[in-house]
């Protein structure tokens, strides 16, 4: 059964899981650039979307960020796609965004959280991440174009 949307606002900016607020379009314009989607299609981007609990952050009307959690909504979760639009960095955004995520009452029985990153490692650590603890047990599957 689907969560209610949760809608979180600090100031000017509001957090809501609302899908219909997506603006894919926006999303699509940043992931197509993003060292971690470089290419992803529109198509591709709508089905990701579609298929994952979403956390948009707007200011104003405006999409200006995004987090994406691929889950279960019981046992696991993958962050992925979190980004904040570079003109509303360095006002603790990013942070919010994470402690809002974390904290969703539709994800309180999630034991275990991952996620990729090259450069964002220190802002992960605040809320708890680490290197996998065995990543000897841990695989990949890559398929490649």
């Amino acid at each position: 059964m689907p969560t209610p949307a949760q809608v979180y606002t600090r100031g000017d900016y509001t957090i809501s899981t609302d899908p219909a607020r997506l603006d894919v379009d926006a999303i699509h314009a940043y992931l197509v650039q993003a060292y971690w989607s470089v290419g992803r299609t529109r198509a591709v981007v709508e089905a990701s979307l579609c298929h994952s609990l979403c956390y948009g952050l707007y200011h104003g009307q405006a999409q200006v960020g995004l987090a994406r959690v691929v889950t279960d909504q019981a046992i696991f979760a993958y962050l992925c796609d979190v980004y904040i639009l570079e003109e509303h960095r360095g006002q603790g955004l990013g942070k919010w965004l994470i402690d809002v995520i974390l904290r969703d009452p539709a994800l309180h029985t999630v034991r275990r959280w991952i996620l990729a990153t090259r450069d964002a490692h220190g802002l992960y650590a605040q809320y708890g991440f680490t290197p996998l603890a065995r990543p000897e047990i841990m695989m990949e599957y890559l398929v490649t174009p």
